[in-house]
């Protein structure tokens, strides 16, 4: 069984994708890479097709990851049936998937999965920070990530 997970933000070109290369990592970390499909999405279509932020991109290189294959996509009603698991990094992308999601599916904060969040904590937008916003936001995404992987752990079972 492979399963599948979408991390979701407004333009997809900052806080999702970057959330998308270090799940990646965490998972293969773990072992779990090939049995898990990590992507990610914007609630907008704005930025479909473009590279990942510059500046998120620089903060994701300097810390040893690599998101340059990264290109934009925009989440629509019908991908709800393609994953397991849907997570968006704040509650306005939160209230914009459950407005698309049909009846009884589950949309959750990213942070949610990190036990040292508050409850309802967010991924803040870094698009109009300076370097230290996209360092946060790496911060903030690992610490998440190791929950994320985590639960999916719990929820595919040993192999």
């Amino acid at each position: 069984m492979t399963y599948r997970v979408c991390l979701v933000c407004m333009g997809n070109i900052c806080r999702s994708p970057m959330a998308e290369v270090v799940l990646r990592k965490t998972l293969a970390d773990r072992g779990l890479a090939h049995r898990v499909i990590v992507e990610s999405a914007g609630t907008g279509g704005w930025h479909v097709g473009d590279p990942m932020d510059e500046r998120a991109l620089e903060t994701l290189t300097r810390f040893g990851y690599d998101g340059s294959e990264h290109r934009a996509r925009q989440f629509t009603e019908d991908w709800f049936d393609r994953y397991d698991l849907v997570l968006a990094m704040d509650r306005d992308n939160v209230s914009n998937l459950r407005r698309l999601a049909p009846a009884g599916v589950e949309v959750r904060l990213f942070r949610s999965f990190d036990p040292a969040a508050p409850e309802g904590a967010e991924v803040p937008d870094p698009y109009y920070d300076g370097r230290e916003g996209f360092e946060e936001v790496l911060a903030l995404v690992e610490a998440a990530s190791v929950g994320v992987a985590e639960h999916i752990a719990d929820e595919i079972g040993d192999e």
